[in-house]
């Protein structure tokens, strides 16, 4: 099993640089246009924050990008919602999450609540979205009703396996002041939900830089952003985003499973500073959006 791991695209209604002076759209179409020659995909998995207004135009465009991508290698695509995200834009648009590369809803079972929660399989693998968004806030939750839906799904093995996917990771890394705050809240709750499933590999985005870490004894996969990448090379407690997109490879299956593999587009601006914080204005920012 072969999967493109994309987060953090970041669309908007505008195909026009943001107030930082990156044009997403353009972002997302050099990475997938510098992923043309990539072999043997079986399908693509987007983590969150796919719209940064939550327009439906902003979905519409991914959809036909990515949805571009898909049908040229006839595979699917599974999206999940993220904390810019808006619920129910991202259903007109993209329905369970879950779509065939010809556009039709794939989903073999939906969670029935507005969260957007959806389980399909390819090649024997289960794949399991779930949404942690949480309206108006950075960081991100599992619900309780969530978690329970998840547990049955889980109480029968899929053939080959179960992957997860969303958006807030379930860690952080202390030298970052806002992932500390800023990743998925209660994270014992969910490991609770997978001890003893047959989950081989949880896929996030959400801190726009590549994190490798263990959900009880699983493995989580931080995918950098495709909008920007953070580079934490600054003084303790600070932030700095850079211009770049990326992507992930994820293969599993083998006797090295899983391994993952992470691209960098060949942006000419790439490394630019897009924003750059220190500790203080990071504390502020968690002061207002925490």
């Amino acid at each position: 099993m072969r999967i493109l791991h994309l987060s953090d695209t970041h669309l908007d209604r505008a195909d026009a640089p943001n107030k930082r002076g990156v044009n997403a759209t353009a972002s997302l179409r050099l990475m997938l246009d510098e992923l043309r020659h990539l072999p043997g995909l079986d399908a693509v998995v987007v983590t969150g924050d796919l719209a940064d207004d939550g327009s439906t135009e902003a979905y519409t465009a991914v959809r036909a990008l990515i949805g571009e991508y898909v049908r040229a290698r006839n595979i699917p695509v599974l999206y999940t919602t993220g904390n810019h995200d808006e619920r129910q834009a991202f259903t007109k648009v993209l329905g369970s999450g879950h779509l065939e590369a010809d556009g039709a809803d794939r989903a073999e079972l939906s969670f029935e609540s507005p969260e957007r929660a959806a389980v399909s399989t390819v090649g024997g693998w289960r794949f399991v979205t779930l949404d942690s968004l949480v309206p108006g806030k950075v960081y991100g939750r599992l619900s309780a009703p969530q978690l329970d839906w998840l547990r049955e799904v889980l109480s029968a093995p899929a053939e080959r396996g179960t992957v997860l996917a969303f958006h807030h990771p379930p860690f952080a890394l202390d030298i970052s002041a806002t992932q500390r705050v800023f990743g998925l809240r209660d994270p014992d709750e969910l490991a609770a939900a997978v001890r003893g499933s047959d989950v081989r590999v949880i896929l996030t985005g959400h801190y726009h830089l590549q994190l490798f870490g263990l959900l009880e004894s699983v493995p989580v996969w931080v995918t950098p952003g495709v909008v920007n990448r953070i580079d934490l090379t600054v003084a303790l407690g600070g932030e700095r985003a850079v211009r770049g997109a990326s992507a992930s490879l994820v293969e599993l299956g083998g006797p090295a499973s899983p391994m993952f593999h992470t691209f960098h587009a060949r942006d000419p601006r790439a490394h630019e500073t897009v924003y750059e914080i220190n500790e203080e204005a990071a504390r502020a920012f968690i002061a207002e959006h925490g």
